[in-house]
Order: structure tokens, then C-alpha cells, then sequence
């Protein structure tokens, strides 16, 4: 079955960088499109960030625009999500996710604060 693992969240202070890493089996990676979603503590979960089968489009919203950058490596299984100058805002529980999979990962918390 579709196995999703996030890893490489942590506390950092803020203008800092993590770079989290998502773990695929089960599915035709290179078939599916990709996304990052995060959801803070009493908020909705949002779609932070897409990349297209073959890593070549990529789309993020506003707030992270600049900062982020999502890539994956389709001979390994995993996307990734470069993050950097993060912000206190950018606090939350960070998920991948395959479009048109319904299953999601345990999520990795990230936390920026000084």
C-alpha cells in the first residue's frame, strides 16, 4: 500500500534552513505528481508547494514564494523541500502527499522560534 514518510523537521531560530525529505513506496512515484501541505496548531492544512511527475513544474504559494523550493528524486522515491529564511509563521506540522492517493504521512514537525 502507498507509504509516505516525512522526515528532517526540527526547532531552528528564525532566518534558518531545514530541508525535509519524503520517503515513497507502494505507488509509480515518477507517475504522480507530488505536494507538501503543512497545517499550524488551530489552522486548516494548506498546500505549500506541487512539483509534476518529472520534477519539471513546480508551484508554491505566496507566503513561501522565494524561500521554499521543492525538488524530488525519482531514482530514490522522495521529494523534498528545501526551506529557507524561515519564519515563526512557517510553525507547523509539515505532510507530502501524492495527487490522486488518498493516504498521508505521520507528518514532521517544524518549529521556528527564538
Amino acid at each position: 500500500q502507498v507509504q509516505l514518510v516525512e522526515s528532517g523537521g526540527g526547532l531552528v531560530q528564525p532566518g534558518a534552513s531545514l530541508r525535509l525529505s519524503c520517503a515513497a513506496s507502494g505507488f509509480t512515484f515518477p507517475n504522480y505528481g507530488m505536494g507538501w501541505y503543512r497545517q499550524a496548531p488551530g489552522k486548516e492544512r494548506e498546500l505549500v508547494a506541487t512539483i509534476t511527475g518529472t520534477g519539471g513544474g513546480t508551484n508554491y504559494v505566496d507566503s513561501v514564494k522565494g524561500r521554499f523550493t521543492i525538488s524530488r528524486d525519482n531514482a530514490k522515491n522522495t521529494v523534498y523541500l528545501q526551506m529557507n529564511s524561515l519564519k515563526p509563521e512557517d510553525t507547523a506540522v509539515y505532510y507530502c502527499k501524492a495527487f490522486g492517493r488518498g493516504s498521508w504521512g505521520q507528518g514532521t514537525q517544524v518549529t521556528v522560534s527564538s
